[in-house]
């Protein structure tokens, strides 16, 4: 035990080992130290034993040797550590559920049931729909270019079904529920003549100084009185926009008798510029309609 104490106090006095001992010969004047760092604690130490603490320092015969690595110190030391590791373990499979429950709910699944909409819109929805669209075309119709309008439609249609062509499929449907709608819709282009409001206009087309165009200012009035928007496309800009009052452009003497018109009384009696009738895409013009639409002034 004495011997165990003097190599504990060796290793406490690392400086005076390492100097004492790295120089050959000098292991007398470290027992010499060593008797007297104890007789300052008033313990007499025998030389023997002091030798014998130098000697056990050197040889590291009180120094503590793992066992070699093997796969039963691995497992013992888990076993110590479980408490720890399991805490870890379960730290971290908590932050991995959670990236796996957020890519699942955020990424994975609405990629899934967009192919599921995707699927059935393909197969169900807009099969469906064109197939609808066309044959209430065909019963609106009053005109044979409409109806074949809607068979060339329904054939292209057919064969994007066939072609799973989900684009192609959208873009027909689309354009046979507009012409459906177009069919159904009826309604009366009526010059405006209210107090304050302008009838019509004239200006000069861009590059033709010596000329001028004229313009009626109608709105589409359907048969229970109400106004409706229509997409017009502006001749000068080349814009179409939904408007619910445009210009239409007429020759000079159809724009002066309807000035005469209502300068007579304030009133046009001769008001309905064209006719949109059920069943049919064009307007029944009731005056003179050269084809030029605006839609500022």
């Amino acid at each position: 035990m004495m011997a165990m104490d003097v190599v504990d106090t060796l290793r406490h006095r690392e400086d005076l080992v390492r100097r004492e001992l790295d120089e050959e010969g000098r292991e007398a004047q470290l027992i010499e130290r060593l008797r007297d760092i104890y007789r300052e604690q008033g313990i007499e130490v025998p030389d023997r034993v002091l030798q014998e603490g130098v000697k056990a320092l050197r040889e590291q015969r009180f120094v503590y040797k793992p066992p070699p690595s093997s796969w039963k110190r691995t497992v013992l030391g888990i076993w110590v550590k479980r408490s720890a590791l399991g805490r870890r373990f379960l730290k971290w499979g908590l932050i991995i559920l959670a990236v796996v429950g957020l890519t699942y709910f955020a990424l994975i699944r609405p990629a899934q049931e967009a192919r599921r909409q995707a699927l059935i819109e393909a197969t169900e929805t807009l099969p469906n729909s064109i197939r609808l669209a066309h044959s209430d075309v065909m019963a609106l119709a009053t005109e044979d270019a409409a109806k074949r309008r809607a068979d060339a439609l329904l054939a292209d249609g057919e064969r994007a079904i066939r072609d799973r062509d989900l684009s192609a499929m959208r873009r027909i449907n689309s354009e046979l529920v507009n012409l459906r709608e177009a069919l159904s819709t009826e309604y009366t282009l009526r010059i405006v003549s209210e107090p304050g409001e302008v009838t019509g206009f004239w200006r000069r087309p861009p590059g033709l100084w010596t000329q001028r165009s004229y313009y009626l200012i109608v709105e589409p009035i359907t048969p229970d009185g109400r106004k409706i928007t229509l997409p017009i496309r502006d001749e000068v800009t080349g814009e179409t926009k939904n408007v619910s009052r445009f210009g239409v452009r007429v020759p000079q003497e159809t724009y002066e008798a309807v000035a005469q018109d209502k300068r007579a009384d304030g009133i046009i009696q001769q008001n309905v510029f064209g006719v949109k009738a059920r069943g049919k895409l064009e307007v029944d013009y009731r005056m003179p309609f050269e084809g030029g639409t605006i839609t500022n002034w």
